[in-house]
C-alpha cells in the first residue's frame, strides 16, 4: 500500500495537477500495485470493492437525475407558460428531417427481410406465408427498434450536442438569471416531440418494409401480388398494431430522457460536448435493444401475441 499512499501524497501537494490526472494516476499505480506477485493485503480488497461501488453509485445517481429531470418536465407540461412554436420547430426537426433515412431503412430492411427468407419458404412450401413473415417481423420488432437507433444516432446526438453546447457557453445559466426554466423551456419541447413523431416514424417505416418485401417478391420471385398482400392482410392483427405502437413511446420517453440529461450534464468545454454527445448515443441505443426484451414479453403477457 506504500505506492497508493505515495499515489495520494504526489496528488495532494501538486497544485498543477488536475482531479482526472490525479484519478487516472491513482488508478494507473493502483492496476500496477494489483498486478503484481507480491502477497496482497485484505486492504487491497477493499480498494477495489471501493471502485466497484463507486460505479453502481455513478449508475444509481444517474438513474436518478434522469428520473427527475422526466418528472419536471412532465410536471412543467401542465404550467405556464407553454413553449408550443417550439414544440413544433422540434417536431419538424426530428420527424420530417428523419423522414428520408426511415423510408430507406424501412423499404430495404423488408427487401432483404424478403430476399432472405422466401427460399426456406419455398423449400418447406410455404411461400404463401412469406407476407405474413415479413409483417410480423417488421411491426412487432425491426420496425419500432430499427427506427429507434436510427432516430438515435440522428436526434439524440444532435439533442445533446445541441444542450452540451448551450451548457458550455453559459447559455443555460443565462436563460436561469432571466427566469426561465432551461428544463420546460428545452427538455420538455424535445421529450414532446419525440413522444409524437417516432411512433409515425415506426409505421412509415412498416409500410415501407412491407412495401419492400412485396417488390422483391413480385418483381425478383414472380410471386403473385394478391398472395403477398392477402397474407399480409390475414398475418397482421390489431394487438400487433398495438404493440407496435407501444414500443416506440417508451423508446422515444427513453431517448429523450438520456440525450437531455447527457447534454445538460456536459463539463470540460467543446471536447466534453463530443464526450457527452457519445455517451448519449451509445447510452441510448443499448437502453433501447435491453428495454425491446422487456417490452415484447411485457406485450406477450399482456396482449397474448405470443404466435
Amino acid at each position: 500500500m506504500r505506492i497508493i499512499g505515495r499515489s495520494i501524497e504526489i496528488g495532494s501537494h501538486r497544485g498543477d495537477c488536475s482531479r482526472a490526472v490525479f484519478e487516472a494516476t491513482l488508478r494507473a499505480r493502483l492496476l500496477v500495485y494489483l498486478s503484481s506477485d507480491k502477497q496482497r493485503p485484505a486492504s487491497s480488497l477493499l480498494i477495489v470493492a471501493g471502485f466497484r461501488m463507486n460505479i453502481v453509485t455513478r449508475l444509481l445517481l444517474e438513474l436518478q437525475e434522469m428520473s427527475l429531470l422526466a418528472a419536471r418536465a412532465a410536471r412543467g407540461l401542465f404550467r405556464k407558460p407553454h413553449y408550443i412554436p417550439e414544440a413544433i420547430a422540434q417536431m419538424d426537426s426530428v420527424g420530417v428531417g428523419s423522414l428520408t433515412i426511415i423510408i430507406l431503412t424501412g423499404f430495404f430492411t423488408g427487401a432483404v427481410l424478403t430476399l432472405q427468407t422466401y427460399q426456406t419458404l419455398e423449400s418447406y412450401g410455404a411461400v404463401d406465408q412469406l407476407g405474413y413473415l415479413v409483417a410480423i417481423s417488421l411491426v412487432r420488432e425491426l420496425g419500432p427498434v430499427l427506427c429507434a437507433l436510427m432516430v438515435t444516432g440522428r436526434v439524440v446526438s444532435a439533442i445533446s450536442a445541441e444542450l452540451g453546447s448551450m451548457v458550455v457557453s453559459e447559455q443555460i445559466d443565462a436563460m436561469r438569471a432571466l427566469g426561465t426554466d432551461p428544463v420546460r423551456k428545452l427538455v420538455a419541447p424535445r421529450l414532446i416531440a419525440l413522444v409524437i413523431t417516432l411512433p409515425l416514424l415506426t409505421l412509415i417505416a412498416d409500410v415501407m418494409g412491407i412495401a419492400g418485401g412485396w417488390a422483391v417478391s413480385t418483381f425478383l420471385y414472380g410471386l403473385p401480388s394478391s398472395m403477398f398482400l392477402n397474407s399480409v392482410r390475414d398475418g397482421i392483427t390489431t394487438d400487433d398494431i398495438i404493440g407496435g405502437v407501444i414500443k416506440p413511446l417508451v423508446f422515444a420517453f427513453l431517448m429523450g430522457t438520456i440525450a437531455c440529461h447527457k447534454g445538460l450534464k456536459t463539463e470540460g468545454g467543446t471536447v466534453g460536448v463530443g464526450r457527452s454527445t457519445t455517451s448519449a448515443v451509445v447510452t441510448a441505443s443499448i437502453i433501447v435493444i435491453v428495454t425491446d426484451f422487456f417490452l415484447a414479453k411485457a406485450l406477450q403477457i399482456i396482449l397474448g401475441t405470443t404466435t
